[in-house]
């Protein structure tokens, strides 16, 4: 279950709550910082940092270096849509050919046609999560930002890609979440779940987050409410401090940096630069530990991570 593996890192596991650690349980690498989305709720649409796709050269050299080192999971995405890239099916199968053994996506759900997703499944993809973040159309138009006819798009790819995994006999985990953008949206979204409930094993809730604080003035001006850090999932928050990102999974940029922020849209949360140091240096690069050990101590002030707690206060 994808919820177990959430829990899994989330829950931070005892030998990872020091400075300097063992590889990581899951690393997500971004195959692109694109979206053809522009969400209210995320900072990818400020233009904080660059946005274009990974080298493909690069790509294959750090996974193949992390598996080496002993990361279990790979997740082939961060903050891009990663069916924006024409060789995605090639980058799973790169990464199961090599030996990893769970390989996971999450897409926002509008351009993963037939074709594509059944070209992900036959390279071996093992999970495919779709965020599906809105109850009707008129919320899609109004968070999503994008052409309402969309919101149907992403149901009908939803029902596409469970037809040609049953049809297929894939084995591959497909599931959904949403966020609870405020007090209501936990009721606005039963009838949405309802639709597609047919179509996934498994659909779960998120806590809304303000990415370090770069989105909580427009999250506020909808009317949402963030919550404090990335506490994980609805049903089984973690505490804010310390953060499982900076100790249990890994984060890479589509221009190589290695970061200790699940929502990192500025150099402030860098680890290391994968160009120049290997995967387990950067991991555990100074600056790696440095932010550990104040989550460790829970004294995150005058620390970037302030940020994401003042901002949900």
């Amino acid at each position: 279950m994808i919820t177990e593996r959430i829990d899994r890192v989330t829950g931070i596991p005892q030998k990872y709550r020091k400075a300097f650690l063992p590889p990581p349980i899951s690393v997500k690498i971004e195959l692109t910082g694109r979206c053809n989305y522009s969400c209210a709720f995320c900072a990818r649409g400020q233009m904080l940092r660059r946005q274009s796709d990974i080298d493909r050269e690069f790509f294959e050299r750090v996974v193949k270096e992390m598996k080496e080192a002993g990361v279990e999971e790979l997740g082939l995405f961060y903050l891009g849509e990663s069916f924006m890239v024409p060789w995605l099916p090639e980058a799973i199968k790169y990464a199961k050919d090599i030996g990893f053994e769970y390989v996971f996506l999450t897409t926002n759900g509008s351009l993963c046609s037939e074709k594509k997703v059944k070209a992900c499944l036959d390279a071996g993809l093992d999970s495919l999560k779709f965020s599906y973040n809105y109850s009707d159309v008129e919320q899609f138009e109004s968070v999503a930002r994008v052409k309402p006819k969309l919101y149907g798009k992403m149901i009908a790819n939803m029902k596409s890609a469970f037809e040609i995994r049953e049809e297929g006999n894939y084995k591959c985990h497909l599931s959904a979440s949403y966020i609870e953008f405020d007090g209501d949206q936990g009721k606005r979204m039963l009838e949405a779940v309802e639709r597609i409930k047919p179509y996934v094993d498994e659909i779960y809730a998120l806590p809304l987050y303000n990415q370090a604080g770069f989105v909580t003035k427009q999250e506020e001006k909808m009317g949402m409410k963030s919550t404090v850090g990335n506490r994980g999932r609805l049903d089984n928050l973690r505490d804010g401090l310390p953060c499982w990102a900076l100790f249990s999974e890994g984060h890479i940029t589509w221009d190589g940096i290695l970061t200790g922020c699940c929502f990192s849209h500025t150099p402030d949360f860098d680890f290391g630069d994968l160009t120049e140091l290997t995967f387990m240096e950067a991991w555990n690069s100074e600056r790696a530990q440095w932010f550990r050990e104040k989550h460790l101590k829970k004294t995150i002030k005058n620390t970037p991570c302030e940020k994401c707690f003042v901002a949900a206060a």
